[in-house]
């Protein structure tokens, strides 16, 4: 996960170490927190692996010695193409793997876009799928099964209750986002049709 982050920021900015530990802390915490002590390797290893590279920066903060830039390579922008398309790492993790990838859905084409798109609102709807059957048949098994566990029922169902309106939330908020991306892609056709169109126009002499 952490890699995919990296590689995402730096495929659209040049960024010191420092300032990459501040914004995957901004993004993952309050509780979560990545030390320098972990990302460093980290981003050793990405440069061993000649995924990014390094330069000095040019502007050191005062009494401080010149800060490490981090850079993205060719290697780096194939690496990061193909964890943005990655669907079946860690499928258990996906919710928040997806998210990370929301913000660098603008690097890839728009049939990727709406691949990564269209896989997420299918992971959703499974989600829904399985625990709206589970709660059903807990309505109508679990007291056969557990006859004296009543107020544990309703506990178990208010839980279950609970993660099928955040899967929904998270399908509504999926499906808003794709019809932005269609929205997008087809304001482009429709001024290069328009502009077609006005060109047609003017050479057969009748001007809008």
């Amino acid at each position: 996960m952490y890699e995919l982050i990296i590689l995402s920021f730096l495929a659209r900015w040049p960024l010191h170490g420092y300032r990459i530990t501040k914004i995957i802390n901004d993004m993952i915490g309050p509780y979560a927190r990545l030390s320098n002590g972990r990302l460093y390797p980290l981003l050793t290893k990405l440069e061993a692996e000649g995924l990014i590279v390094t330069a000095e920066g040019a502007e050191p903060q005062s009494g401080r010695r010149h800060q490490r830039v981090y850079t993205i390579t060719e290697a780096g922008r194939l690496r990061f193409h193909a964890l943005m398309l990655d669907t079946t790492s860690n499928p258990g993790e996906y919710q928040r793997i997806f998210w990370y990838k929301v913000p660098c859905l603008n690097l890839l084409d728009l049939h990727e876009r709406l691949y990564l798109l269209d896989h997420y609102i299918t992971y959703c709807q499974t989600h829904i799928f399985h625990l709206t059957a589970e709660i059903e048949d807990l309505r109508q098994h679990y007291a056969q099964r557990h006859p004296t566990s009543a107020d544990e029922l309703a506990a178990t169902l208010c839980a279950m209750e609970h993660m099928v309106r955040l899967w929904r939330l998270e399908l509504d908020d999926v499906m808003q986002w794709r019809a932005r991306v269609v929205a997008g892609a087809e304001r482009p056709e429709a001024s290069e049709a328009s502009e077609a169109s006005e060109a047609s126009d003017t050479q057969a002499g009748t001007p809008r």
